[in-house]
């Protein structure tokens, strides 16, 4: 048996290989989540409430609410939205 020696061996283990469908539903998920943590971290730095968020636009705080918990699977160009236009903050993504 081959011990397990980094997390993605732990993955692979567990929902399968990349490219298979449960890795890509937990891989998915997985981003969903962590964009909502950012998105709660950036909005409460700012001082603004889910409702204030929303308010600036155009959206529910319902659905702010949802993405914060990573409930919701999220357009770049509505967290570009969000960050820029809501909290007046500049996005940055990377790849690499």
């Amino acid at each position: 048996m081959k011990s397990i020696t980094d997390f993605e061996d732990i993955l692979t283990q567990k929902y399968g290989g990349k490219g298979s469908s449960e890795r890509d539903k937990f891989d998915a998920d997985s981003l969903a989540f962590r964009l909502g943590v950012m998105l709660k971290d950036a909005r409460q730095k700012a001082k603004i409430t889910q409702e204030q968020l929303a308010e600036r636009t155009g959206t529910k705080k319902s659905y702010i609410s949802r993405i914060e918990k990573g409930q919701s699977d999220i357009q770049i160009s509505t967290y570009y939205k969000l960050i820029e236009i809501g909290l007046e903050m500049q996005l940055n993504i990377s790849i690499g």
